[in-house]
This record gives structure tokens, C-alpha cells and sequence, in this order.
């Protein structure tokens, strides 16, 4: 299994990060991307990958929260990480209007700016959308021919989930919330082929049941994949297999 979505770089795991990792391996995770979220968490999203870069695999990019009044700092960081070393993918990016709309200017500008690196450079991006998906499906369809990526926590509606597949080459990622009693994700998903469905865990966030309320992490992908294997019934080990060979199609790089 291949955990698309993984910030253990974070404080949350600092007592015990080694036995996260542990944990992870035995569940049968192979890789873990790890999505940048601004500035302050860099350096430890760095150092982690640094430990075991074929297991670790770092994106950058700004977080759509993240945008403040000195998003033009953020990204001139972001470009000068860029242009100084390879990276798996450019995200944690995308517009968010569920905590605060007051940057959504500034949010349109950043985001958009960092499609335009990923095509550039020829990265997979990893798109954070709350309360936001219509201007988020916007900005993309600009760029759609040239880029690739993935969807993250999605949540959506049946609606939306058909827009993604339209698209040239984008997966959704699934995590957690599949197993939430209140979600009516499963009922989607009904509606949508295995083949466009990434696994992914957010840890420490979106908790899987069993474990919902305590911390996340990449061990809990398990239960993401137990969930998938009853609604499209099918093994376990076929979830595993095709979600795998879904994130290598979009994270090329982490194959090479």
C-alpha cells in the first residue's frame, strides 16, 4: 500500500515516530508522501525523507490556510526549493473557504501559481479543496491537458466526483471519513470505478474507525482498504494492489 497522504513530519509523532514507521511497514505501506505545509514545516518534512528517502517522499508547496499577507515570501521559498532539488509532487495546495475567506484573493493567486510550477516542472499535484470545489475544478480545467494529481480527502458528491473523472489523469483519495457511520462517501464511491482511488490516511487527522479520536497514522490505511474491499467486493489484497499501481501512475517518481 502506498499512504499518498502522510504529515507524521509534525509534532504530533515526535515521541514516537520511529514506532509509527514500525507500525506502518508491518501493515504492508511501502511508501508514504509527504505533502509540505508552509515555511515552519519544511525543515522536518526534509529531515524525515532524509532518513529513508526511498520509503519518505516530500512534496512542497503552500497550504491554502497558510496564505497570508506574506504569501509572496512563501512562495519565493517554494521556488527557490524548486529550482534547488527534486521533489515527488507540488502540494499540500488548493483554496480552502471553510476556516477563513478573508485571503481567498491571495488564495486564487497562490494556488494557481503553483499549478503553473507543476507544469512546468512536470509534477503531480496534491489539491486540498474545502467548502471550495467549484472555484478549485475552475482553476484546474485551465491546466487540465498538462497536469496530473490527485484529489485529496475527497468527499464529495457524485457530481464532483464524474468532474474529476473527466479530467486527463487525477485520482481521488480516500481516507478515513470512508469508515465514518455519518459519511455517505461509500454511497459515491458506488457511482466511481476503482481505478480513479488513491489510498490515503492525512495522519494525525480523519482517524479511522476503529481508532476515530485518537491519533492517526499510516498503519490505519489498513482500515481504509478493509472499508474499500466491502464496497466494491473484492479482497483486500486487490484494494492494496490497484490503489499501489493508481499512486505510481501519478507519483511516477517514487518508481524511479
Amino acid at each position: 500500500m502506498i499512504d499518498t497522504h502522510s504529515h507524521i513530519y509534525l509534532k504530533d509523532f515526535d515521541a514516537d515516530r520511529l514506532a509509527v514507521i514500525f507500525r506502518a511497514k508491518n501493515a504492508g505501506v511501502e511508501h508514504i508522501i509527504l505533502p509540505n505545509v508552509d515555511s515552519s514545516t519544511l525543515s522536518a518534512m526534509l529531515e524525515l525523507e532524509a532518513t529513508e528517502p526511498q520509503f519518505f517522499h516530500a512534496a512542497i508547496g503552500l497550504h491554502p490556510t497558510s496564505v497570508k499577507a506574506n504569501y509572496a515570501d512563501e512562495l519565493a521559498l517554494i521556488r527557490a526549493e524548486l529550482d534547488n532539488r527534486n521533489y515527488c509532487a507540488m502540494g499540500e495546495i488548493g483554496l480552502d473557504l471553510y476556516w477563513d475567506k478573508s485571503f481567498f484573493r491571495e488564495q486564487l493567486i497562490v494556488f494557481e501559481q503553483q499549478l503553473q510550477w507543476a507544469v512546468e516542472r512536470n509534477l503531480p499535484v496534491i489539491i486540498h479543496v474545502r467548502e471550495a470545489f467549484v472555484e478549485v475544478f475552475e482553476v484546474v480545467k485551465k491546466y487540465q491537458q498538462d497536469l496530473k494529481g490527485i484529489f485529496h480527502s475527497f468527499g464529495g458528491t457524485v457530481d464532483e466526483a464524474r468532474q474529476i473523472m473527466s479530467l486527463n489523469n487525477f485520482k481521488m483519495g480516500i481516507n478515513g471519513i470512508i469508515t465514518f457511520k455519518n459519511s455517505s462517501l461509500s454511497e459515491t464511491l458506488s457511482q466511481v470505478p476503482l481505478e480513479y482511488l488513491v489510498l490515503e490516511t492525512d495522519a494525525p487527522y480523519l482517524t479511522p474507525v476503529p481508532h476515530r479520536g485518537k491519533r492517526n497514522e499510516p498503519a490505519f490505511l489498513q482500515f481504509v482498504a478493509q472499508r474499500l474491499a466491502e464496497i466494491y467486493q473484492i479482497s483486500e489484497q486487490e484494494i492494496s494492489e490497484i490503489t499501489t499501481q493508481n499512486a505510481k501512475s501519478i507519483f511516477s517518481r517514487i518508481c524511479e
